[in-house]
């Protein structure tokens, strides 16, 4: 065989998020943009924040020298000491620069903290609906996911989490705010998860980790805010990027934080570190290690996501569509008025309206919307929408 056997399932699987996209722009060359309706892809159509092109300036036109030399693998002092300084704000936590390691995006994050942790044959348990690289990350280094569901609100189903827990579970990730709900899980069902961790860590001799993984943490609205989740865990490792609260996805900046309390916490950090390198990441982008440092405290313009998201639920509720409302993120998860979403997925593109088949995310009966678009893109589909509404006869 040309490829690894594992890489052919992996390719035969792999993401319909990225398939529907491809759609989009073909179909854009034959209909022009303007009559495509493309809400497939997570990627952010704000510009970052002026501090960002300030500091980038300032940077170029006063070069620190030795800056595109390489560093410690796990990044400059100075940039984890002020992600830590603020993680240690809200959490309470003595969190320090040593408890972060700046990474190649929430996935480089993600993969370092799993290629740590995991011996052949652990499982880590993930929540439907996940990110689908989830199950991909997982196989890189050895493990088996399991997949369980949340409850109906899309919150952390406590009893299901329990009783999936077995003698190989290393792991359990959580996504908050959530892609594709939106849903932000809340600090008492944070505090629940960890008394049922603690309980099974203490049982089966070793610690189970939950991997926090809030990329969309800063995306939230109606003054609700993300738990930190060092506070109501104590195995936390909080993963995450700047791809969306500073509109950066192209430039794979982020970075991991272990919660000081994990014991042994020093040797997490060890491996944490030579994982970043034998990964092939080595460190994560320089020039973005000082630009960020200065950019803890800072964001996109929330309210135009809001204003999109309320735009979009108000108005498919309205037209008879069930949707929880999301809390955060950029993305509405529609119940889909077909018993088998992909025909509504079909009737849709049709209509050249991409949207996501639920099936994507673990879970089917649903469908994707992503609204990091502009604002007229949404105000145009919403006739599209209601057509979908009226040949279904929704309300």
């Amino acid at each position: 065989m040309t490829i690894a056997r594992a890489m052919k399932e992996q390719m035969g699987g792999s993401s319909l998020i990225r398939k529907m996209f491809e759609e989009g722009e073909r179909l854009k060359k034959i209909y022009g943009e303007d009559k495509v309706y493309d809400f497939s892809l997570g990627n952010p159509n704000l510009e970052p924040p002026q501090a960002f092109l300030d500091g980038l300036r300032e940077l170029a036109l006063n070069p620190v020298p030795g800056m595109h030399r390489y560093m410690s693998n796990a990044g400059y002092m100075e940039t984890r000491s002020a992600i830590a300084e603020v993680l240690a704000e809200k959490s309470g936590k003595p969190v320090t620069g040593e408890h972060v390691i700046m990474t190649v995006g929430a996935s480089g994050a993600l993969n370092c903290a799993l290629k740590a942790i995991l011996d052949p044959g652990d499982e880590v348990i993930i929540l439907a609906p996940f990110f689908v690289e989830y199950k991909f990350y997982i196989a890189n280094h050895g493990g088996v996911h399991r997949i369980v569901d949340t409850q109906e609100d899309f919150q952390i189903d406590i009893a299901a989490i329990e009783e999936a827990v077995n003698p190989h579970t290393r792991a359990v990730i959580i996504n908050t705010p959530n892609n594709p709900t939106g849903v932000i899980y809340t600090a008492s069902s944070l505090e629940a998860l960890n008394t049922v961790l603690q309980t099974a860590s203490e049982k089966y001799g070793r610690p189970i980790y939950v991997i926090s993984d809030e990329p969309y943490a800063k995306i939230a609205y109606d003054g609700v805010e993300v738990p930190p989740v060092f506070k109501h865990v104590r195995n936390s490792i909080l993963v995450t990027s700047h791809s969306k609260d500073l509109a950066l996805p192209g430039e794979r900046i982020g970075y991991l934080a272990a919660n000081p309390d994990i014991p042994e916490v020093d040797l997490l950090m060890g491996a944490l570190t030579l994982a970043n390198r034998v990964l092939g990441y080595v460190n994560a982008p320089a020039l973005m290690q000082r630009l960020v440092a200065r950019l803890q405290r800072e964001s996109v313009d929330i309210a135009a996501y809001q204003d999109k998201r309320d735009l979009f639920y108000n108005s498919l509720t309205d037209m008879g569509y069930k949707i929880v409302k999301p809390q955060g993120a950029f993305y509405l998860f529609p119940q889909s008025p077909t018993p088998d979403e992909m025909e509504f997925v079909q009737m849709a593109q049709k209509k050249n309206l991409l949207v996501v088949p639920g099936t994507s995310f673990g879970k089917p009966g649903y469908f994707r919307i992503s609204y990091c678009v502009d604002r007229k893109i949404i105000e145009n589909s919403l006739p599209v929408f209601q057509q979908l509404a009226d040949e279904l006869g929704l309300k």
